[in-house]
């Protein structure tokens, strides 16, 4: 038993400390082992239009057969790029197609320039939203250069609302597109009118795309999961579904092709854009690489036919702001679930709904996380004091088991029965000391991923140096070069002083790992976003009270 548990513990000590190596060389710069660095994306092209090309090509055949006229080629029309300014937006719409190109969120600094803003949809990464008409020949597609009505470009103070207009005809059909962006809100109404200008009648539908490269940004240690980026889409009947960059390029991938009702999004970390629509009636999916690094999801919606001179309407939104699960949740079904909460979803969205309403209260999310621990230390109070008593129990008989096994050390047999003798006799359950850890650690990943997923805590200050418990503290960084700051350091510091009111282990090569590995696993939480952290801190801390208490009061009843 004990060879066993040695071998356990230099493996478990073997991994951290090729994990911490990896880590350090992610943080200089160095080629990881276990994130390979991304392979470089092809040059930004000279304008939108050149992502647009390639969508233009690609969709008719994944539309369906109802598609298989196609889009005629681009006209050599130059078009002009049209900038909209609300308060949370800025958004630059190209005449060519009516596409959004760029989506700048005016709430949200930008992590590398903290002068700047997050760019969602951004013509050097090829991201952008289009849309177009098909199954109708040279019906306007993303390639038509539309018109601009006149009109205001900028959301005036006391204005809700600021509408852009645009038309285009082609191939006798008119497409009247129109854009409708509301104060305070990331989802922009976009409306597309078709006009039968010919003389007989048609049937047009309507795509809606996302068009992004395949290149991810890790978030967090290499050592540890990072959310989701990718195309996904949802519907009532398969839910909601992840599709990987390199599932699509491989061909891997699988998914419900028509449905009902639905929509379809790229996500990424903390932010995602989405096409939506919620009124029900079928839809046709769409999600495939368009080349080596550039991919596509999308979805083809059907007009009611189209008698010469009449019109009808298609009403969506386009969703393209953060993932802020409250007000995803009313925009349409299951948009919430965009907001990657990994394995512990079950865990993660009650602590999350926890987290948010201690909040309210308090306006602080370091506070709200303190107030947290502290009430989960309440709920398995009970199951704590129990495995705190067999460790205090076990520290107290710890001399008698040192002098048993140097008395039998040669009659290993005997020495086994008359440690389980000791332990019935004092009532102590060895096993019980792993009681906590086991109870801890699911909450401890489940709060990981709230940390790492909710937009909410990007930038969201406690106190002192911690000015975004979504970032690890990095406070003497500047001075030693590394990401080190106080918080982690008093981490280690209660690790160990959790190690000294421990047991210590009867085998010297197993009480130095006790020692040792808690050094090991602290300097990972160098690298764990400081809200982790601060979580880990406070319940170390009420953790070393609770067992402090209790070897105390076990302490004084065993002399007695």
């Amino acid at each position: 038993m004990t060879d066993i548990r040695r071998t356990i513990l230099w493996v478990v000590f073997t991994m951290s400390l090729v994990l911490l190596w990896d880590g350090w060389q992610r943080h200089n710069g160095q080629p990881s082992l276990f994130h390979p660095a991304p392979a470089k994306t092809a040059s930004a092209p000279a304008g939108p239009a050149s992502a647009a090309s390639a969508v233009t090509a690609a969709l008719p055949a994944a539309a369906g057969a109802s598609a298989a006229a196609g889009v005629p080629a681009a006209p050599a029309v130059q078009s002009q790029f049209v900038t909209i300014t609300t308060d949370v937006v800025k958004a630059t719409i190209d005449t060519r197609g009516g596409s959004l190109v760029r989506v700048e969120l005016l709430k949200h600094a930008d992590d590398t320039n903290p002068s700047g803003h997050v760019v969602v949809l951004d013509p050097i990464r090829q991201y952008s939203a289009r849309s177009g008409l098909l199954n109708v020949p040279g019906a306007p597609s993303d390639q038509t250069v539309l018109s601009l009505v006149d009109g205001p470009r900028d959301l005036k103070d006391g204005q809700d609302a600021l509408t852009v207009r645009m038309e285009g005809e082609q191939g006798g059909v008119k497409l009247v597109k129109t854009y409708t962006f509301k104060r305070g809100d990331y989802a922009i109404g976009v409306q597309h009118e078709v006009t039968n200008t010919g003389a007989a009648a048609v049937t047009p539908q309507l795509y809606v795309q996302l068009v992004r490269d395949g290149h991810v940004d890790h978030t967090g240690p290499s050592f540890a999961p990072t959310s989701f980026s990718g195309p996904a889409l949802y519907t009532d009947k398969a839910k909601y579904h992840k599709l990987s960059f390199d599932d699509l390029k491989k061909g891997k991938a699988e998914y419900d092709k028509n449905a009902d009702d639905g929509w379809v999004a790229m996500v990424q970390h903390y932010f995602v854009s989405a096409w939506l629509r919620n009124e029900a009636g079928p839809r046709e999916f769409n999600v495939r690489p368009l080349n080596e690094n550039l991919y596509t999801v999308g979805m083809v919606t059907n007009f009611a036919t189209v008698a010469p001179g009449a019109s009808a309407k298609l009403d969506n939104q386009l969703y393209v702001g953060p993932q802020e699960e409250k007000k995803l949740e009313v925009l349409a079904p299951g948009l919430e679930l965009v907001k990657d909460y990994g394995i512990f979803k079950v865990l993660s969205k009650p602590l999350f709904w926890l987290l948010d309403l201690l909040h309210k209260f308090l306006g602080n999310w370091g506070w709200s996380i303190i107030l947290l621990v502290v009430l989960l230390k309440v709920a398995f109070y009970g199951l704590n004091a129990s495995a705190y008593r067999s460790m205090a129990k076990m520290k107290a008989v710890n001399p008698r088991i040192q002098e048993m096994r140097e008395r039998m050390k040669d009659k290993p047999q005997q020495m086994q029965q008359e440690m389980m003798r000791i332990y019935k006799e004092e009532k102590i359950n060895p096993l019980g000391s792993c009681l906590p850890i086991f109870l801890q650690m699911p909450f401890f990943i489940a709060l990981y991923w709230v940390l790492l997923s909710s937009v909410e805590m990007r930038g969201a200050p406690w106190i002192l140096w911690i000015h975004d418990l979504s970032k690890p503290d990095s406070l003497f960084g500047h001075i030693l070069s590394a990401p080190i700051g106080p918080l982690p350091l008093l981490m280690t510091a209660s690790s160990l002083l959790q190690v000294w009111l421990n047991p210590q282990p009867a085998d010297p090569v197993q009480a130095k790992m006790m020692w040792i590995m808690p050094l090991a696993f602290s300097v990972m939480f160098f690298f764990f976003p400081s809200g982790l952290v601060l979580y880990w801190l406070v319940n170390n801390i009420l953790s070393i009270a609770q067992q402090w208490m209790i070897n105390k009061q076990i302490g004084a009843t065993m002399k007695k």
